[in-house]
């Protein structure tokens, strides 16, 4: 009976040593031998590292699983902890405590995840780290600094991930190096440190200069995984391995031009052409007055190594054109600039002067667009350069395929912008613009088509799709929202002006220039006579002839 008793005594003590003990994972596979305890979970939907692990745990192998990222304090209670793998997951994200609570650890391994950088300061929780695998990810940069923690380090690979560009400090700078190159090593027992470098797409330009000459000057006890380190971009250079190929040192921008100063009739094509020399390669910007008007093609090529030319191709300059060109080189090393004048002559000798001179139309320079949406219809703006004492006062016609006569819009100066809006749907525009009464031209004129609508009242909430077409260019932006007219398009003459409704909205004109709608006209020249004429906020009417189109 007594040796019953002392059975059941033995199996009470054995299942509550069992009971204070955390079980295994599910799915996972627990093991413990002389080594120590072990937690493999492969292949399983894990989303975050689990908590109530086995106590004492020495090595932890997560592998194949959903693991994203890894928070601050995702270690804790496993300070015996002296492996961890955590390859194949993705993991995009470190968190900079993460590594807390593992001061005993002495591998790392982070193979095959999706990390684009590494809180290198994370590595202050483990001065025993060993080895650092990280191959097989999206590391782009290594700062400076990047190793200062890991004086114990004795494998570190970064193979085949995205690094282009690194700077020989990175390791002159590790802790880990220079114990190898202290004077006397050789007499004491030195451990291998090993690097693994291979299989980036290196960037092998000034930049990588000292890289790579630190990469030719290692030997042991400091060894590379592969010493075969191979240049990828610039395409002179690549394929080329780190010791056949040469770096000149980095260098700032110098520009020249063949011409300083150039001339050019008006009407004729000018290319005005800058060349930078600089290491590395420069991108080369041009700025000039009327950048936001005029839209230049450039073309840039590479003259030779380390050398770029860029083109300013200007056709059919104009009076408005002329002025300084600036080339602005710029390269990690810093920029420089040179200044391109460039004198437009005009064809002819100008109109013999007349009071009060007015702007002569032939070498006027005028931009019509569209800029943007409004709630019912578009934006017009332009930018107008013209010769004169004054300011001129402009003439915009507007018309459309849905009626026979275009409206004239005569605008008074220092004004450059108009509203355009109860659009039609399913309807082609075409505004031009002009100076002071003058014939419209097609080279100042803006053509847009307004998108298909429904006839319902919930068309007023749908977009307006116009396509402008600009230059011979056929563009596609949204504007305004579907607007139905229930009644018949007005005709403003100069005696009913007041009885028009308000079915666009733009500046008027101040009293000297007055401002009229008339939409008596047929074509898309301007009105015979002096010019038409306009009310003032009083009723006064301005002289004025008013005549159809021819």
């Amino acid at each position: 009976m007594a040796s019953v008793s002392h059975y059941l005594l033995l199996v009470l003590v054995f299942l509550d040593s069992n009971a204070a003990q955390p079980s295994c994972q599910p799915g996972c596979t627990c093991s413990e031998d002389s080594f120590g305890r072990t937690l493999q979970c492969m292949s399983i939907s894990l989303g975050k590292i689990p908590r109530n692990l086995l106590e004492e745990l020495k090595q932890l192998r997560i592998e194949n699983s959903p693991l994203y990222e890894l928070p601050r304090g995702s270690f804790i209670n496993m300070s015996t902890l002296e492996h961890l793998w955590l390859n194949f997951n993705n993991i995009t994200v470190i968190h900079l405590g993460a590594l807390e609570h593992l001061s005993e650890l002495k591998e790392l391994r982070l193979e095959g995840n999706k990390l684009r950088s590494v809180p290198w300061t994370a590595f202050q929780a483990t001065p025993l780290l060993r080895v650092l695998d990280l191959k097989h990810n999206r590391i782009d940069a290594l700062p400076e600094l990047a190793l200062q923690f890991l004086v114990n380090l004795t494998y570190l690979d970064l193979s085949s991930n995205r690094l282009t560009v690194v700077s020989k400090s990175v390791f002159l700078n590790w802790l880990a190096y220079r114990k190898q190159q202290q004077p006397g090593c050789g007499a004491k027992t030195v451990p291998i440190l090993v690097l693994a470098l291979h299989n980036n797409p290196w960037l092998c330009d000034c930049r990588l200069r000292g890289f790579v000459q630190f990469v030719n000057s290692i030997s042991i006890p400091v060894i590379l995984v592969n010493y075969y380190l191979m240049c990828q971009r610039p395409l002179s250079k690549a394929g080329q391995l780190f010791h056949e190929t040469e770096l000149s040192a980095c260098r700032k921008p110098q520009i020249s031009t063949p011409s300083a100063s150039v001339t050019v009739q008006m009407g004729h094509n000018v290319t005005l052409r800058c060349l930078a020399q600089a290491s590395p390669s420069p991108t080369i910007a041009w700025a000039y007055p009327l950048s936001m008007w005029r839209e230049f093609d450039v073309l840039t090529s590479s003259a030779a190594e380390d050398t770029a030319l860029s083109e300013l191709v200007i056709p059919a300059a104009h009076l408005v054109d002329r002025g300084n060109y600036t080339c602005v080189a710029s390269n990690s090393m810093g920029r420089s600039a040179l200044v391109i004048a460039l004198h437009v002559q005009p064809t002819q000798a100008p109109a013999a002067a007349r009071a009060p001179p007015l702007p002569s139309e032939g070498e006027a320079y005028i931009d019509l667009r569209v800029v943007r949406q409004t709630v019912r219809g578009i934006l017009l703006e332009w930018f107008v350069v013209a010769d004169g004492p004054r300011d001129p006062w402009f003439t915009l016609y507007i018309a459309s395929d849905a009626t026979l006569r275009p409206e004239v819009v005569h605008i008074g100066p220092g004004v450059n912008t108009y509203g355009l809006e109860d659009l039609r749907p399913s309807t082609k525009y075409e505004a031009c613009l002009s100076l002071e009464g003058r014939p419209a031209r097609r080279g100042r004129c803006v053509v847009f088509v307004t998108g298909r609508g429904a006839g319902e009242l919930a068309a007023r909430e749908r977009l307006l799709h116009v396509a402008v077409v600009l230059s011979a260019a056929l563009l596609a932006l949204p504007v305004g929202a579907y607007v139905w007219a229930a009644q018949a398009r007005c005709c403003c003459r100069p005696g009913g002006l007041n009885c028009c409704p308000r079915r666009r909205r733009g500046p008027r004109c101040p009293r000297a220039v007055p401002q009229l709608r008339d939409c008596s006209y047929a074509g898309h020249r301007a009105p015979r006579g002096d010019g038409p004429g306009c009310r003032d906020a009083e009723g006064e009417a301005h002289r004025g002839g008013e005549q159809d189109w021819a």
